[in-house]
């Protein structure tokens, strides 16, 4: 693999493949390999930047849930919702099973 200096070479990314246990065709090597180059060369340009006194963080931006305030209002009435069920028992809305009673 490469040592951050070197670019990525065609072995790497055929060793990675084996690794990974991908069968990858030639045109497919090739192409990886310019893409993971970039990606390591984006990486490296990352890397270098001087984040000293910038903390760290888990998003770029504040976030907060947007969430309605709970409150108390009317519902539907219980028996009125099991009268327009397809079959109720004892209060409850009844079924098919669906897992072995066993």
């Amino acid at each position: 693999m490469t040592d951050g200096s070197a670019p990525i070479t065609r072995a790497d990314v055929e060793h990675v493949a084996r690794l990974a246990r991908l069968a990858l065709t030639d045109a497919e090597v090739e192409r990886l390999t310019a893409d993971l180059a970039a990606v390591l060369d984006h990486a490296a340009d990352v890397a270098a930047l001087d984040l000293d006194g910038v903390p760290p963080t888990a998003h770029p931006l504040p976030l907060r849930n947007v969430l309605r305030d709970d409150a108390v209002r009317p519902s539907l009435d219980r028996d009125e919702v099991l009268a327009a069920a397809p079959v109720a028992e004892d209060g409850r809305f009844r079924v098919p099973r669906i897992l072995d009673p066993s």
